[in-house]
């Protein structure tokens, strides 16, 4: 494990553990795009997976000491199923609430993954959705939703009705194109990702901009090269040709795909193209950045432990950084206690952090 001495007051953030796997069904993940915690302390997880093997759809419900509890729902369009899952978020009951950007609707669960509802009309005017991405509940119990393709946030009851709206498209403040994840913080603000701007803006509760963090990306120059990490591109994949550092300058983001507030008000959010988790002080100052420390999972170990073929192959790997490093990294999420859960979706696993002194 290792720690972090960095920023503006010394935060301090430790490595602590790492929770899943690659499996298409049970204990494990495929392509997982948010996570919630209950009031128990299960994470639910749903997984995406890829087109070409729907049977990876799924929930998955997990402990932080990465106990598999179950899982429930699949790939469809009925009652019940989802198909290009988005986001998650519990109600004060832990009834479930999932975001589908494919059928344009909310389907809700028990917190034991029973259906018992779904609301959602596809469209673009006021309370109809178009491809939902980040949902959150503020303190009334409504939900703010992020309508990405509408390039909006819409707030509705718990039931489904429209209770109001604010944002268009644009670059502007206070405007988007195609936002993703989004938070609500202890007092009531929300922040949204930015996606295609490349950056966060924060709100009140009613709408109103407050301010926006982060900047564009830019181009690394040839002669700032050596500062950073060298990478080619393959697709939308990085692979990293030497010990990463950043993949651009510090406050600069990448696609921005997740944040979250902890109790102080400091500010974490998912640089997802950049492949780490950026922090940043309550007026936006960059703290530091998190790029993964991984190692085996619980359930890395298990399944290891039952293929020797397996085993004896990982023992001929010369360096695993590659493997402790965040890749896509797409939602986050901080607990009672400080511990910091970063969804790092391309290695379908939750890595864990724990700010000291929390």
């Amino acid at each position: 494990m290792s720690s972090f001495f960095f920023g503006i007051t010394d935060r301090v953030f430790t490595y602590d553990h790492t929770i899943g796997r690659a499996e298409f069904s049970g204990s494990g993940f495929r392509q997982p795009m948010d996570m919630a915690m209950s009031s128990e302390g299960i994470i639910y997880v749903p997984s995406r997976c890829w087109e070409y093997r729907p049977d990876g759809v799924r929930v998955t419900m997990v402990t932080p000491d990465e106990d598999f509890v179950g899982e429930f729902s699949k790939f469809g369009d009925g009652d019940g199923d989802m198909t290009w899952p988005t986001s998650i978020a519990l109600d004060k009951d832990d009834n479930v609430y999932l975001a589908d950007e494919a059928l344009n609707r909310i389907s809700i669960f028990d917190k034991d993954g029973g259906f018992l509802d779904k609301w959602g009309t596809p469209g673009s005017e006021e309370g109809q959705i178009n491809k939902p991405s980040g949902i959150r509940f503020d303190a009334d119990e409504n939900m703010v939703m992020v309508d990405s393709a509408n390039h909006r946030v819409q707030k509705f009851t718990k039931d489904g009705k429209f209770l109001g709206a604010w944002g268009s498209h644009g670059t502007g403040p206070g405007q988007f194109n195609l936002p993703w994840g989004l938070t609500i913080d202890h007092n009531g603000d929300v922040y949204v990702c930015d996606w295609r701007n490349d950056r966060v803006q924060k709100f009140s509760a009613d709408g109103e901009y407050l301010a926006e963090f982060g900047a564009p990306h830019t181009e690394i120059s040839e002669a700032d090269s050596q500062h950073y990490v060298h990478s080619v591109q393959i697709g939308v994949d990085r692979v990293f040709s030497e010990e990463p550092k950043q993949a651009m300058p510090a406050g600069q983001f990448d696609r921005p795909t997740g944040v979250a507030v902890d109790k102080y008000g400091d500010v974490y959010v998912c640089d997802w193209r950049n492949d780490r988790v950026e922090v940043l002080s309550p007026d936006g100052r960059y703290i530091t950045s998190l790029t993964g420390e991984a190692g085996l999972s619980k359930w890395g170990v298990e399944k290891l432990n039952a293929n020797p073929d397996h085993l004896k192959m990982r023992k001929l790997v010369r360096d695993l950084v590659m493997e402790r490093r965040l890749w896509r990294p797409k939602a986050i999420m901080i607990d009672d206690d400080g511990r910091i859960y970063i969804l790092d979706t391309n290695r379908a696993r939750i890595q864990v952090y724990q700010k000291e002194d929390y």
